[in-house]
């Protein structure tokens, strides 16, 4: 008899890459069925707060309010150097000004609070990085992520906070970038920058856990060794996207880390987690972040 658990992830092509095999059962899934929940990351983040789901994709600054309810599995994260998001906008006085100010280093005074800034989320990595670079910025806006470009384009916002595969097409759409916010982590920290980790419930037996980690472990490699078989899924879910960005996005958020964190990658969550506890963004996390596969 199977066992049939809730499993939420993005659309993205990162995510449907690293679960196709799984979901679609290209490997022995040891009796485990998934019913899979499609949604944007913040929505993802924020059903976690309600413990909705059994495994779940998590921006790696909302896990760090919810260390107490889900613990981090080893692989399928979206860690990497120089992969964060974007901070753009469409005037050439807003880049020269803010300009100014990241070259006098004066990283806190960069935008006033007279001006606004499309976040994709609240609890998102990429608006932890934000504010760790700019603490004095409050006037933030959130927005689904595919459609901040089109608010910075239109005015309705002074600039936009982009992840995902508009990083790859911004320029095209006339969006000029501030500063990119992973290479900011990197000369700051020296660490792969921790974006999204799939978390497991607490509460789940630990064998299962562990049956777990291993199967989204087989399907990243399954997808890496044969990575055609999974584009009829990633493109099935990519709107207007071109297979060379789908093929890009993949390339830049589904890496070794993505089968193993290991200890690097364990190493860069912990940092970003004090990171966070210094800032005051949050008081403390659980002593026990990780699936323990030794368990």
């Amino acid at each position: 008899m199977s066992t049939k658990l809730t499993l939420g992830y993005s659309p993205c092509p990162n995510d449907c890459f690293i679960f196709d095999a799984l979901v679609h059962k290209k490997i022995d899934t040891q009796g485990l069925d998934f019913e899979v929940v499609l949604e944007d990351v913040e929505t993802l983040n924020r059903n976690a707060f309600n413990s909705k789901l059994e495994i779940t994709k998590l921006s790696y600054h909302a896990f760090a309010y919810l260390t107490d309810s889900y613990s981090l599995l080893n692989s399928g994260s979206a860690l990497g150097f120089n992969c964060g998001p974007l901070l753009v906008t469409s005037s050439e006085t807003v880049v020269r000004r803010m300009q100014t100010y990241l070259d006098r280093g004066n990283f806190e005074l960069l935008t006033p609070n007279s001006e606004f800034i499309a976040i994709p989320g609240k609890y998102t990595t990429a608006n932890f990085l934000l504010s760790l670079a700019f603490p004095k910025v409050t006037n933030k806006v959130e927005m689904v992520f595919n459609e901040i470009e089109t608010a910075v384009l239109s005015g309705k916002v002074d600039a936009g906070l982009i992840i995902h595969e508009n990083r790859f097409t911004y320029q095209d759409k006339g969006l000029k970038k501030i500063i990119d916010l992973g290479e900011f982590w990197d000369s700051l920290i020296k660490a792969p920058i921790p974006l999204g980790g799939i978390v497991v419930k607490k509460s789940m037996d630990i064998k299962l856990q562990k049956t777990i980690d291993s199967l989204i472990k087989k399907s990243v490699e399954f997808a890496f060794a044969d990575p055609e078989s999974c584009m009829e899924y990633v493109k099935a879910h990519a709107q207007e996207m071109s297979e060379e960005v789908m093929k890009k996005h993949i390339a830049l958020y589904v890496n070794e880390f993505s089968v193993n964190l290991g200890e690097v990658g364990k190493q860069a969550v912990n940092t970003l987690f004090s990171k966070a506890i210094e800032m005051g963004i949050i008081k403390t996390v659980n002593k026990t972040i990780f699936v323990d596969l030794n368990e």
